[in-house]
This record gives structure tokens, sequence and C-alpha cells, in this order.
């Protein structure tokens, strides 16, 4: 997630690295796929591929509400696909296989060893199951057959062509698999937006895209019967050092029109005091700080056959296009 600040070092504000590493996904942009605008990709790169060993606890916060919606579905996925387990969530990935105990996982991931490595040593080396070996495939940008379900939390706010991960996913699914996300929406931070703009700041972060773009940016790439929803957390902190604390370890700023160098410590200070001074608080005298957080399924459709004279149809499609659709109760 990309909120605010935060660079290497301590009491620094924000900083741009040109030494970004290349992602794992290499991906043309097309006429309909524009870069998410005011979003730096080179910032977006790095903060994927940024090695990490634990989870936000957002994130995983919002991994549990993800599960209860895969609860409403009607027949469990025999197989699926993490993206961006650490991200996401580890405590997540847990939960997911305790729940799926039968269900090969494969991980997709920009740092794809990263991943592996931290997965594997907060499941633990000596829980996991004999057949780990061959139920578990790290970072690959495909898995070896089609699964039933992509798992993707907090991921696609961060990704300046969302549309190239949603390709990819599209790839991945049997027909009548699905996709089960989450991402931020554009509620998001607004407080934090109020007072940069009250001190004539740059934005915190950029502007997060509407939940009903997504749908439609579903239905483009090939999914059927997007359906979306969302909801409002709102946080709230004694000081602005716990706030600042919670969203280093959320994310970056990534807007293009950040910071353009690195802020020391007395912006540091700066902002701290903007933020005690003028952040909207609650009854009980703490900081406020909104997240909006959206959720969305959406299938992989059967194909469309072109009808003529004579239509050849493989076996296979026709067993595709026959099989129930995946829907929630």
């Amino acid at each position: 997630m990309p909120p605010i600040l935060a660079a290497r070092g301590t009491g620094r504000l924000c900083e741009r690295d040109p030494q970004v590493p290349k992602p794992l996904f290499v991906h043309t942009v097309t006429t309909e796929e524009q870069p998410v605008p005011g979003l730096d990709p080179l910032a977006s790169a790095r903060w994927l591929h940024k090695p990490r060993s634990h989870s936000p606890w957002l994130h995983e916060e919002v991994a549990s509400r993800m599960l209860e919606r895969l609860a409403c579905f009607r027949t469990l996925p025999r197989d699926w696909v993490h993206v961006e387990p650490v991200l996401g969530g580890l405590s997540a990935h847990r939960a997911l296989r305790q729940r799926l105990p039968q269900a090969p996982v494969w991980v997709m991931a920009e740092n794809g060893p990263r991943a592996q490595a931290a997965t594997e040593e907060r499941l633990g080396r000596w829980s996991r199951p004999w057949t780990w070996g061959r139920r578990f495939r790290p970072a690959l940008a495909q898995a070896q057959a089609p699964v039933d379900l992509v798992w993707a939390n907090m991921l696609l706010h961060l990704s300046p062509t969302p549309m190239r991960w949603m390709r990819t996913w599209l790839q991945q699914l049997r027909v009548q698999g699905f996709v089960l996300f989450s991402c931020l929406g554009p509620d998001s931070l607004r407080e934090l937006r109020q007072v940069h703009s009250r001190m004539a700041w740059p934005e915190p972060a950029h502007a997060f895209t509407d939940m009903h773009d997504w749908g439609d940016m579903l239905v483009q790439v090939g999914f059927a019967e997007p359906v979306m929803d969302m909801e409002r957390l709102t946080l709230t902190y004694p000081h602005a050092e716990a706030m600042l604390q919670d969203l280093r370890d959320m994310g970056r700023n990534l807007a293009q029109d950040r910071w353009g160098r690195v802020q020391g410590r007395a912006a540091r200070r700066r902002w701290i005091e903007a933020v005690e001074a003028h952040g909207p608080r609650d009854g009980q005298g703490r900081l406020t700080l909104t997240f909006e957080l959206i959720y969305g399924h959406a299938a992989k459709a059967p194909p469309r056959l072109s009808v003529g004279p004579t239509t050849a149809v493989p076996l296979q499609a026709m067993r595709d296009m026959l099989r129930p659709p995946q829907r929630p109760q």
C-alpha cells in the first residue's frame, strides 16, 4: 500500500532510488492498458520487489475478512494461487492452507525466492506435510496447470498497470474458476490528504481507483459477473508518531509528484507537528485515519465459440461450457 512516507533510515520521510530491480513479469502496455495516472511505476516496482519477512497487520485483517467471503461459495477450490503472500498476509496463507488442506498451492510474487523463504519460515519447517515439495511451487509466473482460485489481497492499488495482473490471473484459472481480491479505494487516507493540502505539501499517496472502475477492468480483460463491494475502516491513534509507524509498516508513497528528494529529521518533525495540529480526532481525542477497503470476485467464463455452417468443438471446451458456474451461496 502506498500511503506515505518513510524510506531507509530513521527520520526520513520519502525517497527515490534509481536502482529499481527488474519485475518478475515483463509486459508491454497496450492502448487499453494505460498506466494509472499519478502512480510512479519505478517506485511501485521497487516496493513490490522489496524483501520482507512479515505482513502488515492491516493486510492480515483484510485477508481475514476475505476468508469470510470464501465461505459463501458452494464448492471450495481444489487448488489455488496466492499472489504476493508476504505482502497479502502470512497468517492468511496459513489459514487458507488449513481451510483447504488437500488443495495444492502455488506462490506468485515479484520477489519469489524471498516470498518462498518467508512463507516457509512462518509456517515452520517441522510442521510442513511430507507432500510439501510437490504441493508448493515457489515464485512461478504461472502454475503448472489451471487452478480454481487466485487469491490476491491488497495488491491491485500498488500496480501502475493493474490489468496486467488481471490478465495473468485469467490465464491461470480454469473455466469457472474465480479470483478473490481486495485493494484500497479512493476514500483511503482522506484525513492525511486534508493535512497535506492545508500545508501545501504533495499528496501522501496517489489517487486510488474506484470499485466500479475495477469491475469494468475485470470485464474488459475477460472475467464474467464481477461482484464488487466496499467498507470503510477508521483507525485511531494516540499520537502522530504511532500513525507514522503504522504507515511505514504498510507501504510507501508511490505518487509521482511526491517530494523529489529524501527528507530529513526536520521534515519529519514538521509532519508530526502538522498532523497533531490539523489531523481530525474522535470523541476521545485520538487521531483518526480512514481506509476504504474494496473487495471483488469474478469468474472465468466458458469460451465463446464462433458458429458457422460447420463448427468443430474440442471435447475439453464442451466440458468447460457444461460445467456449472461457481457462485456464492
